[in-house]
């Protein structure tokens, strides 16, 4: 019995009809009877035969398909791509992912998009200029997903970054803390929001502002800020952390130096990745609605692609603050519960 994939061909021979007759069924279009439909797919099930979907959009004048760049290990993004298929079923229109790696940049990611013909683009996180981006929206319909950018004829699907510093800050000093730092993330997408909102939540609840910590998006980047606040003078007994990723390093590497999370430092992340809501992870964090941004994203691109709409203005979605067992009231000097 032969192991190669099996062709069109052999179902029509299977089911007795001509290879004509087997496109039409596949391309759901008039001129099979239903019985010789139901031959037609039973023969192509008994040989385990799938269309070739890429084949079959050679010569038409659309693909029907949303092309999504998204980072290849980024927790979050994954979260944010299960979204996108979810909130694409049904649509008419198929979800094909192209994704940034160490040694695969995003323009790449972006040209193989084009190469399949997409229709539309959606980039999480993206790390383009506003040139570039400028450029990849007048070319064809593009939502930037995760970041926010002011840049003609884009679309914005974003977090409130601000908001969520703002109520991680809020939280923490509501527990007795008032010596709070920040683990930046440096020029990643939402960095500098989450930067803000930190500033302006100390400034308005007249805390001193101390010196950001160097941090990042992966676990060794929360390392290397919590080897910085061990090493420094600044006192400090809570941490906000640029993301999940970044707090669940941090938090390793204090527990590792002999201090506890959260009695001697208290932890907040940001994304609410599955990770965080482990039962040996309970990590407090400020949770960005995945579903939500996800929703939003595909009906811009559609919205576009089906109504020739313009790009609207951003879809801002609101975070919320998840309280698990990294965060608690600061610790007294005599030990007791402030």
């Amino acid at each position: 019995m032969s192991t190669s994939r099996p062709t069109m061909e052999d179902v029509a021979a299977l089911a007795g009809v001509s290879r004509a007759l087997v496109s039409i069924v596949f391309r759901g279009t008039a001129g099979a009877s239903p019985t010789t439909r139901e031959r037609v797919l039973a023969a192509a099930a008994e040989l385990g035969y799938q269309p070739d979907r890429r084949a079959s959009r050679l010569g038409r004048t659309r693909t029907r398909m949303l092309g999504v760049v998204f980072g290849v290990g980024h927790a979050f993004h994954g979260d944010l791509v299960d979204s996108l298929y979810a909130a694409a079923e049904g649509s008419a229109y198929e979800v094909v992912l192209s994704g940034v790696t160490p040694r695969r940049g995003e323009e790449e990611a972006v040209r193989a998009l084009l190469a399949e013909r997409c229709e539309a683009v959606i980039l999480i996180g993206s790390g383009l200029s506003s040139g570039a981006l400028a450029e990849l929206a007048g070319r064809l319909p593009t939502v930037s997903l995760a970041r926010d950018v002011r840049v003609p004829g884009l679309d914005v699907v974003r977090t409130d970054d601000a908001e969520g510093l703002r109520q991680a800050v809020t939280h923490l000093h509501a527990l007795g803390h008032t010596a709070i730092v920040h683990t930046d993330g440096g020029r990643a997408p939402g960095a500098a929001q989450r930067r803000r909102g930190y500033h302006t939540a100390v400034r308005r609840l007249g805390l001193a502002e101390a010196p950001l910590l160097t941090g990042g998006i992966a676990e060794e980047d929360g390392a290397r800020a919590a080897a910085e606040l061990l090493a420094s003078s600044t006192p400090a007994t809570a941490v906000t952390a640029f993301n999940d990723r970044c707090a669940l390093g941090l938090i390793e590497t204090v527990r590792r130096a002999g201090r506890r999370v959260p009695e001697d430092l208290s932890v907040v992340g940001f994304d609410d990745i599955r990770a965080a809501s482990y039962a040996h992870i309970a990590l407090t964090t400020i949770r960005q609605d995945a579903d939500a941004l996800g929703r939003l994203a595909i009906q811009r691109a559609l919205a576009r692609l089906e109504e020739g709409s313009p790009p609207a203005a951003p879809a801002v979605v609101p975070p919320t603050l998840i309280v698990r067992s990294t965060t608690s009231p600061v610790r007294l000097p005599d030990g007791s519960a402030g």
